[in-house]
């Protein structure tokens, strides 16, 4: 474990899994296996492989979950019982996370999601690495992932949204555009108050990772698409 530090002062990280037992799209998505072993154990290994990570926190309203934890990951892993009050399919993920951090204390929280098994650690390191560089310079207070677009984009009523079909540009030479894709958010508790206990701040940065590293598992197309990508990475 590498510690940083901000004017001298050792700074503890907590990411946080939040994870549900119920999944409308993909029944039992979590512990649904995905090459070989549960989804969720994917990214919880990238997270605890970091060298800043200090714990990882799963708020979980799944008895499943819990037990399954508890079976292979002793250490280093804090689990939160979900309150009645935060379950359910619509209930926004800043109220989850207001209750984390309202229960494990931290200087800088990374919150991403088990449905992005293709995230690097290498990726986490630098966000965190890029976090307490912007904290430290004042720049920004929040951190998001996104995914750059090039690409003809239309409105609902079929107008060119960010393009001239008159001039068909090349899509290469189009203005980028970025899809928040939701692999992980970096904040802290005062960043996440100051902006109405939302992840993202009031004056975040975007942190590009890779289109294939950024494959989020929503529905079974998503999880058939993520599983041939990592069996491909996993063998080369």
């Amino acid at each position: 474990m590498t510690h940083k530090s901000i004017k001298g002062v050792e700074l503890k990280i907590v990411a946080l899994l939040p994870m549900k037992g119920n999944s409308e799209r993909v029944p039992n998505k979590n512990l649904k296996e995905f090459y070989g072993r549960p989804l969720y154990h994917r990214l919880l290994d990238t997270l605890l492989a970091s060298q800043y990570i200090d714990k990882v926190v799963i708020n979980t309203d799944s008895e499943n979950i819990k037990n399954d934890v508890l079976k292979n990951y002793p250490d280093n892993v804090v689990i939160l019982n979900r309150p009645q009050e935060i379950i359910g399919d619509y209930v926004s993920m800043n109220k989850i996370i207001e209750h984390d951090i309202n229960n494990i204390e931290a200087d800088i929280y990374l919150q991403t999601h088990s449905t992005n098994p293709l995230l690097k650690k290498d990726s986490i390191d630098r966000a965190i690495e890029k976090m307490i560089e912007v904290i430290e310079k004042g720049a920004h207070d929040s951190i998001f992932s996104v995914t750059k677009m090039q690409t003809r984009l239309y409105d609902a009523q079929g107008n060119p949204f960010n393009h001239n079909p008159k001039e068909l540009l090349r899509t290469q030479d189009l203005p980028p555009l970025f899809e928040e894709n939701s692999n992980f958010y970096i904040f802290t508790k005062e960043s996440f108050s100051k902006a109405d206990n939302k992840r993202i701040g009031i004056n975040p940065l975007m942190f590009e990772i890779d289109k294939l590293e950024s494959v989020d598992i929503d529905d079974e197309q998503d999880f058939t698409l993520a599983e041939m990508i990592f069996k491909q990475l996993k063998q080369k």
